[in-house]
């Protein structure tokens, strides 16, 4: 059973089709030179928003031994800080309340959140998840998406039992154990319930969120000539990288497969619920401010201005891989 909101509203490659060619065909990518450090640059193992960014590191920086493990909080650590960093934008503003030099400098890609329910359990739409017993991080991008949902039909975190379970795979095993009414996390783990529950699956689908998965940095690092210009390299290949593993995915997908322990299939099942665009919204800075609002609620404290806000912003680096000023 099948619930969708709003269908996905996608849009023509050709633009960045074309684009992407006229910058391979002027823009060297050539792997690290000899003697040169490459970035040290982070990424979750299990998350298959990576996949682009395990590309271009692979390319740019073959035997450095791969994108690390680990997030924006990899930025911020006093041991061996990193100099790039993956994540949704929900991470970015929980690390920048105590680092506000953090930096968001692209856009990756947008992950396409469901509900996953049972329908054994009374789950048939979004209104249904009232009293409900749901998992999920609830601090996340997948939280969030659920407090979305939730609104839209007049409820809050109040309205259902929250259940916060860590690590990723934990939740989809409560769903399937029954030991919970519905989910809301990220992929491939709402497609594996889905294939495991068959036709007791119920997916609530909506565009009222889509995770916006970001490509971070610090201030230090963005004012270091050198590792500024690395990263202007970084963005070039990833741009282009990004346009060539839309039209095939299969070397992308096996690399996440090998990352987070998967089969290849199940991030292949997966992979349609998002949207790979090496981009900078305009609507960044609302979608954050938004955020801002929830997030400061959930830790009972004043929200931070836009002004604050927009000083976690900073697309030169896309603007300059473009070649198009602002």
């Amino acid at each position: 059973m099948k619930l969708s909101f709003s269908p996905f509203r996608g849009v023509g490659l050709a633009a960045l089709a074309l684009f992407a060619l006229s910058l391979a065909a002027c823009t060297s990518t050539r792997p690290l030179s000899e003697g040169a450090v490459p970035l040290a640059v982070y990424g979750a193992e299990g998350v298959i928003e990576v996949a682009p960014v395990r590309l271009t590191h692979e390319k740019l920086y073959p035997g450095a031994g791969g994108v690390r493990h680990g997030g924006v909080r990899s930025l911020v650590t006093e041991e061996d800080p990193g100099d790039l960093a993956t994540n949704a934008e929900t991470q970015l503003l929980i690390y920048s309340l105590d680092r506000p030099d953090l930096r968001i400098i692209g856009r990756i890609a947008e992950g396409l959140y469901r509900i996953v329910g049972r329908k054994s359990h009374g789950i048939s739409g979004a209104a249904s998840l009232k009293g409900k017993r749901i998992a999920t991080m609830t601090d996340s991008s997948s939280g969030y998406f659920l407090h979305r949902l939730l609104e839209s039909e007049g409820l809050s975190f109040d309205d259902v039992e929250l259940v916060d379970l860590r690590p990723f795979s934990a939740i989809t095993d409560a769903l399937i154990e029954g030991k919970v009414d519905a989910i809301s996390i990220w992929e491939p783990h709402s497609e594996n319930a889905i294939r495991a529950l068959k036709e007791d699956a119920v997916i609530i689908e909506s565009d009222l969120y889509r995770e916006q998965f970001n490509l971070n940095t610090t201030a230090e690092v963005l004012a270091n000539p050198d590792k500024r210009a690395a990263l202007v390299t970084f963005v070039r290949s990833l741009i282009i990288d990004t346009e060539t593993m839309n039209g095939a995915p299969a070397a992308a997908q096996e690399m996440v497969a090998r990352a987070g322990g998967y089969a290849r299939e199940e991030v292949a099942a997966a992979w349609p619920h998002h949207r790979f665009d090496f981009t900078f919204p305009d609507a960044m800075l609302d979608i954050l401010e938004r955020e801002e609002v929830w997030l400061a609620g959930l830790q009972r404290r004043a929200p931070r201005p836009r002004g604050e806000l927009a000083s976690l912003i900073d697309r030169s680096i896309y603007d300059e891989a473009r070649d198009r000023p602002r």
